[in-house]
């Protein structure tokens, strides 16, 4: 059996949920908007990931165009919203851009993320993810959701591939 560390050679494509994901969970409800807070260092790991060539898609059964317009200024691949069926979006984007299950890093951390975390080469998710999620997980961040967590994982990818930062190696 291949662990986790192993496995990240083969990753290409990073899919990540939103809320509990790329922000803690919690949702301000203000007048008339709905405010969520995004981490800057899991905004600058996604940005980088997608300038080294890697996919970075968002699969979230949210609906904010602010989150949106945040991910694609970013250099996001592709975002789809109002995702009610996880894997019909996942084999949707599967087919788009041509990858395999086994080059997919996916995140989540709750119920709708359990098909297709069950489906991909490497299933990963918060420290306070559900526990349902932390059973068919490959790997738990010790960070929670927002807080560093997906920056954790394209880091350690990055890493094992040789991707990420060293001096001199910022050439944007």
């Amino acid at each position: 059996m291949t662990s986790y560390k192993e496995n990240l050679a083969n990753i290409t494509t990073f899919i990540f949920d939103v809320d509990g994901v790329l922000t803690n969970g919690d949702i301000l409800l203000m007048k008339e908007d709905i405010v969520r807070s995004l981490n800057s260092r899991d905004g600058y790991a996604l940005q980088y990931a997608v300038k080294k060539g890697y996919k970075v898609l968002i699969i979230t059964g949210g609906a904010s165009e602010q989150v949106r317009t945040r991910l694609e200024s970013l250099g996001v691949t592709e975002v789809r919203l109002r995702s009610s069926n996880k894997l019909n979006v996942y084999g949707e984007l599967k087919a788009k851009y041509q990858f395999t299950d086994d080059q997919v890093l996916y995140m989540g951390d709750d119920i709708p993320d359990y098909e297709v975390m069950r489906k991909v080469g490497i299933a990963t998710c918060p420290q306070d993810a559900a526990v349902e999620i932390k059973a068919i997980s490959d790997y738990h961040s010790p960070f929670n959701g927002g807080r560093h967590c997906v920056r954790d994982v394209i880091e350690q990818t990055l890493r094992a591939k040789k991707d990420w930062f060293t001096e001199g190696s910022l050439e944007w």
